[in-house]
């Protein structure tokens, strides 16, 4: 199913004004990312960038064209780990925060 217009644009504002959803979003990003759902964490990945650090920031940061980073995180894409580490790595310090991983037992 399609985002709409009307949804992303309540997303990217919600973002704008809300940090805890900001992080968030990434949060929730990464933990797709770690599931090995690349898909839905790449999607996710481009909705935060989209609404915070946008793709020609993060460009910048990662001395990368935007065009690459589109790619790599397109629905076709298959960026190498360096890369979403490193683009994970610029979002958390776009967003001061450290993002760490937990483990949880799993229900038998």
């Amino acid at each position: 199913m399609a985002i709409t217009r009307d949804f992303r644009k309540t997303i990217f504002s919600r973002a704008e004004h809300d940090a805890k959803f900001r992080r968030s979003m990434l949060t929730e990003a990464v933990n797709e990312l770690l599931s090995g759902d690349l898909d839905a964490g790449k999607a996710m990945l481009r909705d935060y960038i989209n609404a915070t650090i946008t793709f020609q920031g993060l460009a910048n940061k990662l001395h990368k064209s935007s065009k690459s980073i589109h790619r790599m995180l397109g629905p076709r894409g298959n960026p190498k780990a360096e890369n979403i580490l490193e683009i994970i790595k610029i979002l958390q310090v776009y967003e001061r925060i450290k993002l760490q991983v937990k483990a949880n037992e799993l229900a038998a």
